[in-house]
């Protein structure tokens, strides 16, 4: 059928039997035509029809989309987005009288009701906000429940990158999870996972809560380390997404100090990496010794550590990282610093105790070797490019 002189006598046996809306009637033929407006072609197909009744399929439920429209606009009214997408729950009810009339009339290849109410829907919020309907990425999904008169939106995650310098020891890397929820948000952590941002996790976390809104903050670091520790150079690599964002567009300066903590280059990204990236590391270790240490067991280390160091985790896990280049420096009979270039992972205090390490600090000079602290002087990405 690719005329209205065509649809019309189906269109009047329908309308016989069960009474449309102009939406429901023009719905079930528009496609087929290739017509943008359901109820334009419903209106023309009931120009002799009375319009007092109600519609069998929807109950009139197109007759005033204006109070979920109000829904909408007061749910995302406090949300940056350019794109949105909108979903509905309808009663089953409604979507059961679609069918049989779809299956009734044997009309195949037409948008279902929820099809087309979401799609007027969009239309009409479109028109309001001036912003874009998109399927596949919207920065904004609203999901309207028609029975209980309710409105839900859910904010596409903002990612970002940046880096970290820590100057002063003390500080955790990692913050420990609320326990009331185990880090998913809840009432007592405001929706943020955290007991607390006291650690850079913590402390970088409350600036993104405090510029994007959102719940919870998931990071991805480029390694590790102690709380003793001090990241120096250009600082620890990181990658940061928040969910649920009230805000998207936020620009950071190229440095930002928090008290002994500098986050650099903090910026906004499409995505964060789907894979582990690699990474290198200029590690400055200071070691004591349980006996005193000879030269000769030094230069035996830093030729030892020509060739990879095995790894080996308690789950029986194997890995191995290289050691590009080593220095060292003895501080005094029973202690020395040693400087190395290393494969980012390297687990820095096993490597020297040669706890499940092979060859470990210890193991090569032949001692009893504790970390006393080591410290990040660089730390790198390695790309392809």
């Amino acid at each position: 059928m690719s005329s209205i002189q065509e649809i019309t006598p189906l269109a009047n046996k329908i309308m016989r039997k069960h009474f449309l809306c102009d939406s429901c009637l023009g719905r079930l033929f528009s496609k087929n035509l290739k017509l943008s407006s359901d109820k334009l072609l419903g209106k023309k197909l009931k120009q002799n029809i009375s319009k007092s009744k109600t519609c069998y399929i929807c109950k009139n439920l197109f007759d005033d989309l204006s109070p979920y429209l109000k829904l909408m606009l007061e749910s995302s009214s406090k949300y940056q987005f350019s794109s949105f997408l909108v979903g509905a729950k309808i009663k089953p009810s409604i979507i059961d009288r679609d069918d049989y009339i779809r299956s009734k009339y044997r009309l195949q290849g037409i948008d279902s009701i929820k099809t087309s109410l979401t799609h007027e829907l969009a239309k009409k919020f479109s028109r309001k906000t001036k912003k874009i309907f998109e399927h596949l990425n919207p920065d904004i999904t609203l999901t309207l429940n028609i029975k209980d008169h309710t409105c839900h939106l859910r904010s596409k995650h903002v990612s970002l990158q940046g880096r970290y310098k820590k100057i002063k020891r003390g500080i955790l890397q990692k913050q420990k999870q609320c326990s009331n929820c185990s880090g998913k948000g809840c009432r007592t952590c405001n929706m943020h996972g955290l007991d607390g941002y006291d650690s850079i996790e913590g402390k970088i976390s409350e600036i993104l809560f405090q510029k994007f809104g959102g719940t919870t903050a998931r990071f991805n670091w480029l390694g590790g380390e102690d709380k003793s520790s001090l990241v120096l150079g250009t600082g620890r690599p990181f990658f940061v997404r928040i969910q649920n964002p009230v805000n998207r567009n936020i620009r950071f300066p190229k440095t930002l100090k928090i008290n002994s903590l500098e986050v650099l280059d903090l910026k906004i990204i499409s995505d964060t990496p789907r894979k582990p990236i690699p990474f290198k590391s200029q590690i400055k270790i200071k070691i004591s010794a349980k006996n005193p240490i000879t030269s000769k067991k030094l230069k035996k280390l830093k030729q030892s550590l020509k060739s990879p160091v095995v790894i080996y985790e308690s789950s029986g896990r194997r890995s191995e990282k290289k050691i590009f280049d080593t220095k060292y420096k003895k501080n005094s009979e029973n202690t020395f610093t040693l400087s190395i270039d290393a494969e980012g992972g390297l687990p820095v205090k096993r490597f020297v105790s040669g706890d499940n390490v092979f060859p470990g600090v210890g193991q090569i000079i032949d001692n009893i070797c504790k970390c006393e602290h080591f410290d990040f002087i660089q730390i790198q990405m390695i790309t392809n490019n």
